[in-house]
């Protein structure tokens, strides 16, 4: 993000990357994704910066032209577990971001985020993949859904695919990091056309 804004023209939206703690236990604290912190920050934000002819529900209109990339890792395919995926899904490493889907909302991907996604992918050249959990097997969550429902923000959720995730023997793959920084850069230079193309129409 840094590197981005002293080369391009930042235009009228705000771009912002978010961090938050205990992520592993829940999310529920003051400085986690489960706090009111982020809408209270884009509020104050908004305030700052709203003039004085602003309509009475800006704000509201801000958050639902805003987009959010959850961003954390995804469950690649294991040699010596391969039975546990989907093999119309087999996520490998090296091979792209991971869009990461569950109907039943334990991700927050949906038909139109996912769509953004791909756009923003596009532009740079980004490979995707995309992860669909087992239907007989349980599946983890991320903070999208935690920030999704607590904001109204359209979210994608996405990961860099990795084995043995949680384990003591993480392993992920270089190219991915570099294809992450890709999207990243993406969505903060890209996103802002994409959206007012997208509202004309």
């Amino acid at each position: 993000l840094l590197a981005l804004t002293q080369t391009e023209n930042p235009g009228s939206f705000i771009n912002i990357a978010a961090l938050f703690d205990h992520e592993e236990c829940g999310s529920e604290s003051a400085q986690g994704a489960g706090s009111n912190i982020v809408i209270q920050s884009l509020y104050r934000i908004y305030k700052l910066l709203a003039t004085a002819d602003a309509p009475v529900d800006g704000f509201e209109r801000t958050i639902q032209r805003s987009f959010l990339i959850s961003a954390d890792m995804a469950h690649a395919v294991h040699p010596n577990y391969s039975e546990k995926h989907q093999s119309a899904h087999s996520v490998g490493i090296n091979q792209g971001i991971v869009a990461k889907i569950n109907y039943n909302q334990r991700y927050a991907t949906d038909l139109v985020s996912g769509s953004l996604l791909k756009i923003l992918a596009e532009k740079e050249h980004v490979p995707l993949q995309e992860f669909v959990v087992r239907n007989d097997s349980p599946c983890g969550t991320t903070i999208g859904p935690i920030v999704s429902s607590k904001t109204g923000i359209k979210t994608v959720d996405v990961g860099a695919p990795m084995w043995g995730m949680h384990s003591i023997r993480e392993t992920g793959g270089v190219l991915d990091g570099a294809y992450y920084q890709d999207l990243f850069v993406s969505f903060y230079k890209n996103f802002e056309k994409i959206n007012h193309d997208l509202l004309e129409q």
